[in-house]
C-alpha cells in the first residue's frame, strides 16, 4: 500500500516521501495517528504542487538572502576603541556592537546570526561569519583601531 508521510518516520522515510507498507501497518497505525495519508490520485498531485511551492519559495528567500550577502560583505564595520600597548583592547567588540554598526550602515541583522565564538578583544582585521536565510553564510569585515 502506497503512503504520503506526513511527519518524520525513523526507518520509513522523511515528510512528503511516498513509500510503500504493509496494509494493515497503513490502516491501523500511520493513518489514525495522523502520520500518513492515502496516495491516492488527488493527494499526489497536491503533494507534487506544494512541492513545487516551496521550490519556489526557497529560490525567492536564496536570492534575497544572497543580495543581503553582498551588502553585508560590501560594507567594513569600523570599530576606534582604546587599546594598551601590546594591541589588546581594554574592552571588547560583541556581536551585539556588530549588529548595531550594521544597522548604521542601513543593513538589519538579528545579533544571533552573528557567528562570533568569543567577543573580539585585540586590534586589526577580523572575519565575522553571519549566517542567514537558506543556509547563506556571509563573511562581514570588521575593523578595530586604536584611539589615540
Amino acid at each position: 500500500m502506497q503512503i504520503i508521510l506526513k511527519e518524520n518516520i525513523e526507518g520509513l522515510g522523511q515528510i512528503g516521501d511516498l513509500v510503500n507498507v504493509k496494509p494493515g501497518y497503513a490502516r491501523n497505525y500511520l493513518i489514525p495517528r495522523s502520520l500518513a495519508i492515502l496516495a491516492n490520485t488527488r493527494n499526489v498531485k497536491e503533494l507534487e504542487h506544494q512541492k513545487r511551492q516551496m521550490e519556489r519559495k526557497l529560490q525567492l528567500v536564496t536570492q534575497q538572502a544572497t543580495i543581503l550577502k553582498e551588502r553585508i560583505e560590501a560594507f567594513n564595520c569600523v570599530f576606534e576603541l582604546r587599546a594598551g600597548e601590546e594591541g589588546k583592547l581594554f574592552g571588547s567588540v560583541t556581536s551585539q556592537e556588530i549588529a548595531a554598526k550594521l544597522a548604521e550602515g542601513g543593513i538589519d541583522i538579528d545579533r544571533k546570526k552573528i557567528q562570533l565564538a568569543e567577543p573580539i578583544k585585540s586590534l586589526g582585521e577580523h572575519e565575522v561569519a553571519i549566517k542567514l536565510e537558506a543556509g547563506v553564510i556571509a563573511q562581514a569585515r570588521v575593523s578595530v583601531t586604536a584611539v589615540e
